[in-house]
């Protein structure tokens, strides 16, 4: 048994890798879900918006450059708002540690009473609990790093990065966003809008299937519903574009 906190040293080690391998795959799992569900937003919105225009009866110049516009605006709108978004998140954070920071300076025993309290939720009896709590506020910022993780569920190195996270969503709805539009480099008509709705229809099924995985759910039967939901989508706009372009025509 631990002398401290009444754990055995087996048990604290087994508990110990198992919290780091979850939060190692976690970690993996939340970056790969954020690129997928990126590429997800960028794919069924340009396509679609290729889809209209290429239904309204335009020439192919027309519907590249509304698809390279929708993949520019829309990429560089997610990055602006995702970096808005996380700047903002962290900002709120750092102004909770700087709250704990100034608590702890001015009433310390407060705080040692605290830990102690929330050592003794995890299952410490009151002794040890105490003892953990006042081996801690020995130092500072052991002190401030413990109540920040312990009392406020954050971890102090682990607060967001604005600028990463902005470029990831850019780059990952503009792969999504460049599928429909990568056709109408090359080829023009029938034939651009045949392998643009190839390249799409292909896209969704994968991303779909790719998402049906990180949700635990079978890859086909996913890969199928996103496929059918972001074809029904492009359908409409495509149908929408058709008696637009007829009227103006």
């Amino acid at each position: 048994m631990s002398v401290e906190t009444g754990i055995s040293g087996e048990d604290a080690g087994g508990r110990a890798a198992g919290r780091g391998e979850r939060t190692r795959r976690g970690d993996r799992s939340g970056a790969l879900r954020a690129a997928v569900f990126g590429v997800n937003d960028g794919l069924v919105s340009n396509t679609a918006l290729v889809m209209g225009f290429a239904g309204s009866g335009v020439p192919g110049t027309a519907v590249l450059f509304a698809g390279v516009a929708g993949l520019l605006a829309g990429a560089f709108s997610m990055a602006a708002g995702e970096y808005i978004s996380m700047r903002s998140q962290r900002e709120a954070y750092e102004r909770e540690i700087a709250v704990a920071a100034d608590q702890l300076r001015a009433d310390p025993d407060a705080e040692e009473a605290e830990l102690a309290r929330v050592y003794r939720d995890k299952g410490l009896d009151a002794d040890d609990a105490r003892h953990v709590a006042t081996t801690i506020m020995r130092d500072h910022d052991t002190a401030l790093n413990t109540m920040v993780r312990e009392e406020l569920g954050l971890d102090p190195d682990q607060l967001g990065a604005p600028w990463s996270a902005a470029l990831s969503s850019l780059a990952s709805f503009a792969v999504g966003a460049l599928m429909a539009v990568l056709p109408y480099l090359f080829l023009s008509g029938t034939a651009a809008l045949l392998l643009a709705v190839a390249l799409a229809g292909s896209a969704l099924f994968a991303v779909g299937g790719v998402i049906g995985v990180l949700n635990g759910r079978a890859p086909l039967v996913s890969g199928a519903r996103q496929l059918f939901v972001g074809a029904l989508a492009a359908a409409a706009v495509f149908g929408i574009g058709h008696v637009i372009g007829a009227r103006i025509t």
